[in-house]
């Protein structure tokens, strides 16, 4: 098996020495998104429900350039800078997987890139 780089302009640009997602033969494992705008490099929102919309669009254009949809997530990690917000992201995520949802964890953490307060990250079956 040989691995399989992703690259899209519609998810930002790496930012660092990583891949916006790989693929392993019928897996898809995609980088840490979060709520930079992919045209401009820019967050999007100081809110989480902005930050949280632009997330999951984000992972959505890593996802579909792999030729695979959000449908296909086998497991989903979200990495919170504020856990009180879980209630918000959850409602949000909720409208993105809307039937049999993936696995999921979902952490707060002291500190994301940016100072974001949310980046998502999944695995996806591709067949």
């Amino acid at each position: 098996m040989s691995k399989k780089i992703i690259a899209t302009e519609n998810a930002p640009a790496a930012i660092g020495p990583y891949s916006q997602g790989v693929v392993w033969g019928d897996l898809l494992f995609t980088a840490g998104q979060i709520a930079l705008d992919p045209k401009t490099g820019v967050i999007t929102a100081d809110d989480i429900e902005g930050q949280t919309r632009q997330v999951l669009e984000n992972l959505k254009g890593v996802v579909e350039a792999a030729g695979a949809s959000l449908a296909q997530a086998i497991k989903i990690t979200v990495f919170l800078k504020d856990m009180n917000d879980f209630a918000t992201v959850n409602g949000i995520y909720a409208e993105y997987f809307t039937e049999n949802p993936p696995a999921r964890s979902a952490v707060e953490v002291s500190r994301l890139p940016k100072d974001v307060r949310i980046e998502i990250e999944g695995i996806f079956a591709l067949a």
